[in-house]
């Protein structure tokens, strides 16, 4: 029974707290009560607090949406997380891109130069895909996850203790604002003071000043209390915004390695594939109504190779005419694929050395090569004579 009755006079007492607070707060807004105002310093603390939490939450989303542009990935992972439980793997865009080609370039034939260099293609975004992989998770750990915890850590707890400050200063104004009614009361009293009930009434509004005047103290040791305690979580601001930095700085590292590795997948690929002369590449961008085995006539081949380098340039002047002059063959290294307009003509990739030799009446541009068992025709300006 006692603690029955202590809990409804619990009960009722934040009740009257919390009308208390009500009507005080409703009453600044009508301009009808006076209001604490907080120092300076505290305030330009919490807008500090303010800030960080708008821009790092703006920031975190949109580091999310770089490393994730999928959202249905996004919200996927989001759930898994909250369920405690590790999201499906499952293949991101380089390497999926990847795979495809690899399967293209099997079943265009690995011996074809097409087949050949989207299977080369395909390995290198794989390799760029586990690369991504490894800066989303790097990134996760090191840039998002600290960001997250200020969010969801930090600030609320900065939130709660703002929010309890937001009613120790209600509640410090609800108690001067009883204080000066009560002296205000006591004084009207004073002024009426011609018979005994009047001077009864007077020691009740004394009373009811003294106990006023008790409930402000209290209510502003509570206030001061609460706004140091606020203080000092505020300030702690200026050591997230270093750990940031730190994390921000980690972040960026994870960037230039992503990138750098990038770069030399790339760089790779293209040494493995070659580059074609700017002429083919020019080539490629003219009307569709231009023959594509335009690419391999000997006019166009003959302008290509003012664009080739200088070795290739004495290669093609002394060793080819050296060779035509003579009736026996030399080993070739090819600088760049060649897929074979025709029958007659043999395709080529990059890097491989074939025999190449020379026959009566054929075309000055032209020499015949030797793979094996195949055989055809080859452009001079793709091959490089060996000594």
């Amino acid at each position: 029974m006692n603690i029955m009755d202590f809990n409804v006079k619990k009960l009722a007492a934040d009740a009257g707290t919390f009308l208390s607070r009500a009507v005080q707060f409703t009453e600044e807004k009508l301009g009808q009560a006076e209001k604490t105002e907080l120092d300076a310093h505290l305030e330009n603390l919490l807008s500090k607090a303010e800030c960080t939490k708008l821009w790092t939450e703006k920031i975190m989303k949109q580091t999310e949406v770089l490393l994730q542009p999928n959202p249905n990935a996004r919200i996927e992972e989001f759930v898994y997380e909250k369920l405690d439980r590790k999201a499906p793997s499952r293949m991101n865009n380089p390497e999926l891109l990847g795979q495809y080609m690899i399967d293209a370039g099997n079943e265009f034939g690995p011996g074809t130069a097409y087949g050949n260099a989207l299977i080369k293609c395909g390995e290198t975004q794989k390799r760029i895909g586990t690369a991504d992989r490894e800066l989303i998770q790097t990134s996760a750990i090191n840039f998002l996850t600290p960001l997250r915890n200020f969010i969801e850590g930090d600030y609320k707890t900065i939130t709660k203790e703002r929010k309890l400050l937001q009613n120790k200063r209600l509640d410090l104004d609800a108690a001067k604002t009883r204080l000066k009614k009560a002296k205000v009361a006591e004084a009207r009293a004073a002024q009426l003071n011609t018979s005994q009930p009047e001077e009864n009434n007077i020691m009740i509004w004394a009373e009811e000043v003294t106990k006023s005047e008790q409930e402000v103290r209290i209510t502003q040791s509570e206030f001061d209390r609460q706004a140091e305690i606020t203080r000092l979580l505020l300030e702690g601001i200026s050591s997230t915004h270093a750990h940031h930095l730190r994390c921000l700085n980690d972040f960026v590292e994870a960037q230039m390695t992503y990138y750098a590795q990038c770069y030399q997948y790339m760089l790779d690929l293209q040494k493995q594939l070659g580059s074609f002369p700017s002429t083919f590449l020019s080539n490629n961008n003219q009307s569709s109504t231009t023959p594509v085995q335009s690419l391999s006539t000997p006019s166009v081949l003959a302008s290509a190779s003012a664009s080739l380098p200088s070795v290739s340039n004495s290669v093609v002047t002394s060793g080819i005419s050296e060779l035509k002059s003579s009736s026996g063959s030399r080993k070739a290294r090819v600088l760049y694929d060649y897929d074979a307009a025709n029958s007659s003509e043999l395709s080529l990739l990059a890097d491989e050395v074939i025999t190449v030799y020379s026959i009566p009446g054929m075309d000055s541009d032209w020499l015949m090569g030797e793979r094996g068992n195949q055989k055809g025709k080859v452009p001079i300006t793709y091959l490089e004579l060996l000594n």
